[in-house]
């Protein structure tokens, strides 16, 4: 039965790939090995990162939209279209309705390992400028006693007896068409055609063990939250001792105090007072880069837009970088002493703005328009 990917994050099968992200978010976080020791932590944290990864690739998404289980090795219905009395396909049905048996042979007792997945958070100027992060991560790795053989040391794998080494078994039956002669994979060694007498006391057969280990990784400058820097052959090693497979780191950027980014540009806002906006005046901005000046011309408006050159985010797969996008807001007193606003009255008058005009002319026009429309003048 093919695990239900969605209960393991907590959600339902409709959660949309934000809820699917911030489940696995929250889950992560109380879960992780470098903050929850605890030994089912650690395999409940393994299970809700394969199930991330099951929601979030599109090919094993489609595998689970199906009904079936991306990480399921072997046959079966879901490999071959044809399920069950072991039937690996249209051959062998006919094979066997001719008296023929088709022999697939064993498969290799080494397999390929599984990617992994492993969330990381960056501050903005990390993102930004690029950073090292040393990273604990816990996966499958190569068996130090045996190698990746399986075997206790100084023995070797057999030929299995059950199957004599071809990895399958015949059973003959006869019906009205004759002889039937199906196939199935060998229950003593699971189709690999040799079985392990005295198995590696570590690994226990298996060619490879969990462990802890420490990797450096190297974020680039300009990466995005949801960006995932991928590490070939960090992942999990396979099944007696397989290629490893890939390790994914995925970025998750903190939110800044001052800044916001979208994609290569950042955003901030400075408050002004109104005489400073009506004066003008330079500001002295800090950036992700240091201080710069910011010039503020006379008569800036409140909503206006300034722009700082080259001091956004580089661009990832380009050259050059982005921009700062300054928002200005002006700022009205809301309290003034007799001085001030005395001297505000007479700017008032001196600008000829102590009485401004009302629209109430204009706003009788149109009354009188509309009035007029009815009346058919």
């Amino acid at each position: 039965m093919a695990t239900d990917y969605f209960g393991v994050l907590g959600l339902a099968r409709e959660a949309s790939d934000a809820d699917i992200k911030r489940a696995y978010r929250r889950l992560a976080r109380d879960l992780h090995p470098d903050v929850n020791p605890d030994p089912e932590a650690k395999e409940r944290f393994q299970e809700v990162t394969r199930a991330y990864e099951a929601l979030t690739d599109p090919e094993k998404r489609r595998i689970v939209d199906l009904g079936g289980d991306p990480f399921e090795t072997g046959g079966g219905a879901g490999a071959n279209g044809f399920g069950g009395a072991g039937f690996g396909g249209l051959g062998d049905i006919m094979d066997a309705f001719f008296g023929g048996a088709t022999t697939r042979g064993p498969r290799g007792r080494t397999r390929p390992g599984r990617d992994a997945l492993i969330p990381i958070e960056l501050e903005l100027d990390e993102a930004v400028f690029g950073t090292v992060k040393e990273l604990t991560v816990d996966t499958a790795v190569l068996c130090d006693v045996c190698a990746g053989a399986g075997t206790a040391p100084g023995t070797h794998v057999t030929t299995c007896t059950t199957c004599s080494g071809r990895g399958e078994v015949q059973s003959v039956q006869r019906s009205f068409l004759g002889q039937v002669v199906s196939s199935r994979t060998c229950p003593t060694c699971a189709g690999t055609g040799t079985v392990i007498p005295e198995p590696c006391a570590k690994c226990a057969g298996d060619g490879r063990v969990r462990a802890r280990r420490n990797i450096s990784v190297k974020v680039p400058a300009g990466v995005e939250d949801g960006m995932r820097i991928r590490l070939t052959g960090q992942g999990e090693v396979g099944p007696g001792g397989g290629p490893a497979g890939d390790l994914y780191v995925e970025v998750h950027e903190r939110p800044h105090d001052v800044f916001t980014r979208d994609g290569e540009d950042l955003h901030c806002r400075v408050t002004l007072p109104m005489t400073a906006a009506a004066l003008g005046t330079t500001l002295n901005l800090k950036t992700l880069d240091g201080e710069e000046e910011l010039v503020i011309t006379p008569g800036t408006q409140s909503g206006s837009v300034l722009t700082l050159r080259a001091h956004g985010a580089p661009r990832l797969r380009a050259t050059g970088r982005g921009n700062l996008v300054v928002h200005v807001d002006v700022v009205t007193p809301t309290r003034l002493d007799g001085e001030q606003e005395r001297l505000l009255r007479e700017l008032a008058a001196l600008r000829g703005e102590d009485q401004p005009e009302s629209n109430r002319e204009a706003q009788g026009g149109l009354f009188s328009r509309v009035r007029d429309a009815f009346h058919g003048r």
